[in-house]
């Protein structure tokens, strides 16, 4: 469950989300459709420091730049 407070964004505001883990999508999802319902706000992309590509969360965020730390072996 996501949950924000009523005066936390502003209409007009840009958002990022940043997150600790992308593995299905379905929290940023969330925070996203959460953010849209604030009218004049726009979610601008996410950023995490992990993500399991293998599971496709990013698909579901069709459109939006999704960032995150790369780590080599």
């Amino acid at each position: 469950m996501c949950e924000i407070q009523k005066d936390a964004l502003k209409s007009g505001q840009r958002v990022l989300i940043v997150d600790d883990l992308l593995a299905t999508g379905g929290t940023l999802k969330a925070a996203e459709d959460l953010i849209n319902k604030i009218p004049g706000t726009t979610v601008v992309g996410s950023y995490v420091l992990f993500e399991l590509p293998f599971l496709g969360g990013a698909k579901k965020l069709q459109g939006k730049l999704v960032s995150a730390v790369q780590l080599n072996d």
